[in-house]
């Protein structure tokens, strides 16, 4: 421990502990910023069992035996959307689209 001369070893080990307080209190915002970034793509996941061909495919078919209208429009748009990103490799962003045109699909 390195002091400052005019520093009593009292306030020293003050700021030793408060130093000590703010590593940990850092590693744990660390910690949680990991976890809350990785959380919507796990929840995209789950939430459609994940962009695969085979769930386009059957969202793709709903689109095709959907009335023309306002949902048919916003479900082919999420569909491109979800295919462009499952190309990019960004397979949060395809699930979110893929759920947003299969809820189009159900006229939601």
């Amino acid at each position: 421990m390195s002091q400052i001369p005019a520093m009593s070893p009292g306030l020293a080990q003050e700021r030793e502990k408060e130093s000590n307080v703010m590593t940990k209190l850092l590693g744990v915002i660390a910690v949680a910023a990991v976890a809350f970034a990785a959380a919507p793509a796990q929840a995209a996941k789950h939430a459609m069992g994940g962009c695969s061909g085979a769930n386009l495919e059957k969202t793709e078919t709903a689109i095709e035996n959907m009335a023309d209208g306002d949902s048919k429009f916003v479900a082919q748009k999420e569909i491109a959307a979800a295919q462009d990103s499952l190309l990019n490799g960004k397979m949060g962003a395809c699930s979110a689209h893929l759920n947003k045109a299969t809820l189009a699909t159900m006229g939601k």
